[in-house]
């Protein structure tokens, strides 16, 4: 059984960068950012059992919210979904200004253009992964990560520049 009080406790210490998981993965898609999130939520929820205490809290968080987008991603489903309990509402990201900027969608497109290892590794980063973090989950040394990253910014700037 879950108790229900480390739950909200794991999401609101979490809850910035599965937000961005979800609005980078939905980015262009016909369903929402809210469903999205509340399928991740779901989907902590029912996993949160599997959670090994020495395993990272923050990487396992953001293993389950890539996980459940790109199942999401593949089925390409519009299930109606209810909303949000009130109790969970403020977790919501509110900054529209973020979401709507051009440059902010046109950045992630060209993140979505990576092959996927490389848009991984600049997507945790960005969710405040260090790079030691990063390769531990994709099973690389630090400097593999770092150096990964670093052509895949270099690779995004080029893009940037000729869009």
């Amino acid at each position: 059984m879950i108790d229900e009080t480390y739950f909200y406790e794991f999401v609101e210490r979490h809850k910035d960068m599965l937000w961005h998981v979800c609005s980078d993965y939905s980015l262009g898609q016909a369903w929402q950012i809210d469903d999205a999130f509340q399928e991740v939520l779901c989907s902590i929820w029912t996993g949160l059992p599997s959670l090994r205490k020495k395993e990272s809290e923050k990487a396992w968080a953001y293993r389950v919210a890539t996980n459940t987008m790109l199942m999401i991603s593949r089925n390409q489903q519009n299930r109606p979904t209810d909303p949000l309990p009130d109790n969970l509402e403020h977790l919501i990201a509110t900054d529209d200004d973020v979401l709507t900027s051009i440059d902010y969608h046109h950045l992630l497109q060209l993140i979505n253009q990576l092959d996927e290892p490389d848009r991984r590794i600049v997507r945790m980063h960005l969710d405040g992964f260090n790079f030691k973090e990063i390769g531990r989950d994709l099973g690389i040394s630090r400097d593999a990560a770092a150096q990964r990253f670093n052509r895949a910014i270099k690779k995004i700037r080029q893009s940037f520049q000729y869009a």
